[in-house]
């Protein structure tokens, strides 16, 4: 049976990556998008020109109604699924005694909030508990929640220090119901989610010297492993972080 992922925040970068990969596993595929709308259908119409099967839906992550109208929206196109990855999230820059309580409601509500509201939904539709078939559950991080982030990302590392926090105890809730939970903490990884911190060509400067390999990775790599951890490859890991940094 062709079995259905939903990527949140998957029109650009690890999100699009993840969501070209699996398209080229098989998976059908529920891009969702905040803003970019054509960023979001470029994605679908690559996995569609391919031969593969997906669909756009945009819906805000942090809103619990949004979520709600997301996951009804992946039910009427592919009836099930099996695959969530909670990708969705922002950077932002701010030093501690300049941030007001709208950032920081903004950062947690992105990168935080999102990650209960979707497992929540996945959750209903996976557990054997509510009579579904099992599934797997992916949720990014970054290494910035044992490094503390960059200047300025304090609200940043903290809601990863959250994700990372709350991987383990949704792992403990339902591994007996048929759902798999792990973690992926990216490192300096070559996306435009880091344009407020120099962009790209920042990244690779920096990764020379503060990684043990002395590059940065590409969203295709950090792909691979969530993949993978959906996959029946990964059926005993359960609970697991796994750092795709480098060595950093």
């Amino acid at each position: 049976m062709t079995k259905t992922i939903l990527i949140t925040g998957s029109s650009r970068g690890i999100g699009a990556a993840i969501a070209r990969l699996a398209a080229i596993e098989g998976y059908r595929v529920a891009v969702n998008y905040r803003n970019d709308e054509a960023s979001a259908n470029a994605v679908v119409r690559g996995i569609l020109g391919a031969g593969g099967a997906a669909i756009a839906i945009q819906a805000d992550v942090g809103l619990p109604h949004d979520v709600e109208r997301l996951f009804d929206a992946v039910d009427r196109a592919f009836g099930r699924l099996d695959v969530l990855v909670n990708n969705a999230g922002v950077l932002g820059s701010c030093r501690v005694e300049d941030m007001d309580a709208a950032t920081l409601e903004r950062v947690f509500r992105a990168n935080v909030f999102s990650m209960f509201y979707c497992s929540r939904m996945a959750v209903r539709r996976m557990s054997t508990r509510h009579g579904g078939a099992g599934g797997a559950i992916v949720n990014m991080s970054s290494v910035a929640s044992r490094l503390g982030g960059m200047a300025g990302g304090s609200h940043y590392a903290a809601t990863k220090g959250a994700i990372d926090s709350f991987s383990l105890a949704l792992a403990k809730e339902v591994g007996t119901e048929g759902i798999r939970v792990n973690t992926v903490r990216p490192g300096l990884i070559e996306t435009d989610i880091h344009d407020l911190h120099g962009g790209t060509a920042h990244v690779r400067e920096l990764a020379k010297t503060a990684v043990p390999m002395a590059r940065s990775g590409s969203a295709e790599e950090v792909a691979q492993t969530v993949l993978w951890l959906a996959s029946p490859q990964a059926s005993y890991v359960h609970g697991a972080v796994v750092d795709v940094a480098g060595g950093r």
